[in-house]
């Protein structure tokens, strides 16, 4: 019975929704529920999908969207990519495993992939809400990042402390890891590599917003702080990000900081041909040593670090041929060969090759690159954002770098999942807009319109 506290998010979103507006259920019920609280309890029901936190609150922020008639969507053809990816993705498991298996998983991708798009492409751009969204997801990160230094400092987290108590096997199979001699955080997303991507993000994001002066210069509730508000949340972010200690990630961080530097550069031409050639000089020789690194396999590898590299490099060659067996529509979740002594699949696109094949995986990059790419395009054709830094296009363009690069040595999963498609929808919102790719002029405290006309504010 304690369980059923999963849908109390969901019952809240709706009443919010159908009292408010979907706006606010979105931004006040449905980004908190799914920043603030772990995606891996779920209600078992009989007959139907197992909902989460999160996916009871999207189905209710979803019955107020829908029900006033989707206020701010409008169709565009990244929306029948986002959902073949979804139906691709379902009927692979469909073949793999029958009906049930295939109705969990189309459950699945609906709350964490389609809905969460279409909220932040209906809603963000169209109905003025980009820097309150941007910073309700920047604030619930920086929330999510204090409550951490416990974990990093005990080596358990918080939110298995109170949650075990109303799912008792609900968690046992995510444990906090040890780097360095340090715990590496995981906050309410399971796994640390998985919270380092969300903190990233959130960085990036922070960043935008603080060189787009978006922020009061001091605490509201600490105005004798000797910081700014701005640094101050992109201070807590960048503890967050080191506390998860997560390498994949951290790359991406690196790698996503020269896309924003193009954006900030006066001379983007000098700025890409400066990171072109960086590449060149470095890329090369450092590529000879990386297989010189990895090539040695485990049996070889004189560190820790060396033995992770190349158990990764060796996932490629060792699953290389079973993906090839069932090539177009995959094995399913959990149903391909397992080779000895490698069960986990630290790669996130041999891992969607193995489950959903060749369409799944070939969907799922055509969503990642074609973003990337249109983004960089559109900031490319603007003139250099006034201030500096303030070019939403080379800011959510860098976010892709981060989930590009780091998805290559994990899986991506739980909280993750419904980041990438939200940051999606947002991107796709704004690309099909006239506005500017810099801030938005209006200020972050004023109204929000509400689906029939009225002006309707967001406390």
């Amino acid at each position: 019975m304690l369980a059923y506290i999963v849908l109390i998010p969901g019952l809240l979103a709706a009443w919010v929704g159908f009292r408010r507006s979907p706006q606010a259920a979105f931004l006040l019920v449905y980004l908190p529920t799914l920043f603030l609280l772990p995606e891996y309890y779920r209600l078992d029901l009989p007959g139907v999908p197992s909902p989460t936190f999160s996916q009871a609150a999207a189905l209710g922020t979803a019955a107020a969207f829908f029900a006033r008639r989707a206020p701010g969507y409008r169709f565009t053809p990244t929306d029948l990519l986002i959902l073949s990816f979804a139906l691709s993705a379902s009927l692979s498991e469909y073949f793999a495993g029958g009906y049930k298996d295939a109705q969990n998983l189309a459950w699945n991708m609906m709350t964490w992939a389609v809905l969460p798009y279409l909220f932040a492409k209906s809603m963000v751009e169209p109905l003025g809400l980009r820097i309150r969204f941007a910073k309700t997801l920047v604030l619930l990160l920086a929330a999510v990042a204090v409550i951490s230094i416990y974990e990093f400092r005990f080596g358990a987290t918080p939110w298995r402390m109170i949650f075990d108590h109303f799912f008792p096997w609900g968690g046992r199979g995510w444990v906090t890891t040890f780097r360095w001699g340090f715990a590496r955080t995981a906050g309410p997303y399971g796994h640390a590599i998985l919270a380092g991507i969300l903190m990233v993000v959130a960085f990036r994001i922070q960043r935008w917003l603080e060189w787009s002066r978006a922020w009061a210069p001091k605490p509201r509730v600490a105005p004798w702080l000797p910081i700014s508000q701005a640094r101050l949340i992109t201070l807590v972010l960048v503890a967050g990000v080191i506390m998860t200690m997560v390498r994949g990630p951290w790359i991406g961080a690196i790698l996503a900081s020269l896309v924003v530097l193009i954006g900030r550069s006066p001379h983007r031409g000098l700025a890409i041909a400066g990171i072109v050639a960086g590449a060149l000089l470095i890329g090369i020789p450092g590529g000879l040593w990386f297989y010189d690194y990895v090539s040695v396999g485990r049996a070889g590898a004189l560190t820790v670090a060396q033995e992770s590299a190349a158990y990764r490099w060796e996932l490629l060659s060792e699953y290389g041929a079973i993906s090839r067996e069932q090539f177009w529509f995959g094995w399913g979740l959990t149903a391909w060969p397992k080779v000895p002594g490698m069960a986990s699949i630290d790669n996130y696109y041999l891992l969607l090759l193995l489950m959903h094949g060749m369409l799944g995986l070939g969907l799922f990059l055509a969503i990642i690159v074609s973003m990337l790419v249109r983004l960089l395009r559109r900031g490319l054709s603007e003139p250099l954002a006034d201030p500096a830094g303030s070019s939403l296009a080379f800011t959510l363009a860098s976010v892709y770098v981060v989930f590009i690069i780091s998805v290559a040595t994990v899986y991506l999963g739980l909280q993750a999942v419904p980041l990438l498609f939200l940051i999606t929808g947002w991107a796709e919102g704004y690309l099909r807009s006239n506005r500017s790719s810099s801030m938005a002029p209006e200020p972050a405290t004023g109204p929000v319109p509400s689906p029939h006309g009225f002006r309707r504010v967001l406390a």
